[in-house]
């Protein structure tokens, strides 16, 4: 049965984590992209087409995807390592040079003659959103470059002496079952904890892992239920099909203006969320996955890693853009909690 209670931890506790999450470091695995921005103004209608005409007037490209997961690590001042697969396009020399621009290595990055780098390119005027192109690929990475991305995690894993790892899917082919099993079985080898923030094409291949995040839509669609998110029955039904098949030992759900739901053997609680002005939910799960996968392997309870990563999401919703986690921040707002 399904309990709902409020966060709590001591102040203590909030010390100890906050200090700690500075000498973790983090592998992130997953589905890197360029978000692109282009900003300008429209004052007239194209006399090609009935489509309006952007003047722009500021261009930005930003990390995103699984490097955004790794802004949310840096954000929170551990040490982020980003593996993935790109292109060997003119838009990996710019993924390159931002990764160079934030500090981060790019000693996990394979690079491929058969893939795109992914960009996301999105076109606002006063706000509005009015297009996005999308350059990517999204088929399964070949047996040679599956290899290539594996080698290079393995070495890292044990040269950087890995807290935790991250599976960040975004369904762009970087996640195949043969890099998730292999890792997974590499990172138990080394006492690794293991976190995945889930898409529904390989929502069955994390089997074993230490926390599976999917949000309730992943969730939905992961075990083919049909359920209204206000049906704690249904939510608790689902999430133990869930775990039959994954074998997990914590699963987070989040479930938007409901809270997060956290089952760790057989107990579930659902902490409620926190009144926000919701400005955008874009990379809110990155934040969320980041926050719970560093109280994770900083050994806090599962209530506590929920009440956290899930305060953490609902901060960065009060900002415009997907903007990582302000630590300061959220260590104020949770020390309203503390005791």
């Amino acid at each position: 049965m399904i309990k709902e209670q409020l966060p709590s931890f001591t102040d203590t506790d909030l010390k100890r984590w906050f200090g700690a999450m500075n000498n973790l470091k983090v592998m992130v695995v997953g589905d890197v992209m360029i978000d692109a921005y282009y900003w300008g103004k429209v004052d007239r209608i194209s006399p090609e087409a009935p489509v309006p005409v952007v003047h722009i007037t500021e261009k930005e490209n930003r990390l995103g995807g699984a490097a955004n997961v790794a802004l949310n690590v840096m954000s929170l001042e551990a040490t982020p390592i980003i593996c993935s697969v790109i292109g060997n396009d003119d838009k990996a020399d710019l993924f390159a040079g931002l990764l160079e621009k934030r500090g981060f290595s790019d000693a996990g990055i394979v690079r491929s003659d058969e893939r795109f780098t992914t960009t996301k390119t999105r076109v606002i005027s006063d706000g509005q959103h009015l297009l996005r192109v999308d350059e990517e690929s999204t088929n399964a990475l070949t047996s040679a470059e599956e290899e290539a991305l594996i080698s290079r995690c393995k070495v890292l894993m044990k040269t950087e002496k890995v807290d935790v790892l991250i599976f960040e899917d975004y369904n762009k082919g970087v996640l195949t079952e043969k890099v998730i099993q292999e890792l997974i079985t590499e990172a138990k080898a080394n006492n690794i904890p293991v976190t995945v923030d889930p898409k529904k094409e390989n929502f069955n291949a994390y089997t074993g892992v230490t926390l599976f995040k999917p949000n309730f839509k992943e969730l939905v669609e992961g075990v083919k239920a049909d359920l209204d998110k206000n049906d704690n029955l249904g939510l608790e039904e689902a999430v133990n099909q869930m775990e039959s098949v994954l074998k997990n030992d914590i699963s987070l759900v989040t479930l938007s203006e409901r809270g997060v739901l956290v089952k760790s053997g057989n107990d579930l609680t659902l902490l409620p969320a926190h009144p926000r002005k919701i400005l955008d939910v874009s990379g809110a799960g990155d934040t969320v996955i980041s926050v719970a996968s560093l109280l994770l392997a900083l050994k806090a309870s599962p209530e506590a890693i929920a009440a956290l990563a899930n305060m953490a999401g609902g901060l960065v919703c009060e900002k415009v853009g997907v903007i990582p986690i302000d630590k300061s921040i959220l260590r104020q707002e949770a020390g309203k909690w503390s005791s």
